[in-house]
């Protein structure tokens, strides 16, 4: 690994990456949450933090496992599960992003009717996911090159499972790559399913909910069914962070 990359990561401190976090409008990012199941934060990295992570991809020594895609019928394209320790960069933004979301979190179980609730910090539900036997790291790294797409998922990985997780691109659409849209899809009771194609720009991050969450409705709250995946990429080289909060058996 490039000596450079490795400090540059390092040198986000913790409480540097938590200040950051903190300055975004959480309120509004609920509400776009409950409201359409996603909320994008511009800028959570700069672009040289983007180039950075991005230059990880070829070092196998960050990684624990590397999958293609269209091996297991996921579509075309790979990625890679960073191992512990994470980067420090990304270590810093899941410690960070967790406590905002599993307020978010706790609201949605609450509305449906669900018992659990997550704990304040995340080092203490990664606790209750090793205690259950899910200690593998879910943080990933996907690539993409033309022709390659996402289909529609649920990243599930064992009993325990954070409701919501968080997608940040990497590269600039229009100069890196072309195609490659974000798409959610949400599956509602007795209705068509809805579409949410999400912009993005590099360094913007998308939290978005893994599997359900709830809508009012008229007579009260409902669960819809989401998955998300990303379109065919046309040109270019595509790269994406993913933050998954829960770890995996």
């Amino acid at each position: 690994m490039n000596p450079r990359i490795s400090m540059a990561i390092a040198d986000r401190t913790e409480q540097a990456v938590e200040t950051h976090v903190a300055a975004y409008d959480w309120q509004a990012i609920s509400d776009a949450l409950n409201g359409y199941g996603c909320a994008v934060m511009e800028k959570l990295l700069s672009a040289d933090d983007c180039r950075r992570i991005s230059a990880l991809y070829k070092d196998e020594r960050h990684f624990r496992s590397h999958i293609h895609m269209a091996r297991h019928g996921f579509g075309k394209g790979e990625y890679r599960y960073f191992k512990y320790p994470l980067p420090d960069l990304l270590g810093g933004l899941r410690t960070a992003l967790y406590p905002r979301l599993a307020d978010v979190a706790n609201q949605w179980n609450g509305r449906m009717g669900i018992e659990t609730r997550y704990p304040a910090e995340h080092r203490e539900f990664l606790r209750q996911c090793h205690d259950a036997g899910q200690t593998r790291p879910t943080p990933l790294l996907l690539q993409y090159v033309p022709g390659d797409f996402n289909c529609l998922h649920q990243d599930l990985y064992g009993d325990l499972a954070f409701p919501i997780q968080v997608a940040i691109l990497l590269s600039e659409p229009g100069k890196d790559f072309t195609g490659g849209e974000f798409v959610l899809t949400e599956q509602r009771p007795r209705m068509q399913s809805r579409v949410e194609v999400v912009p993005l720009r590099q360094g913007d991050a998308v939290a978005f909910a893994v599997h359900n969450r709830p809508v009012q409705g008229t007579k009260g709250n409902y669960r819809v069914n989401l998955r998300h995946g990303v379109s065919r990429v046309r040109s270019g080289l595509r790269h994406t962070v993913g933050i998954i909060f829960h770890d995996a058996r």
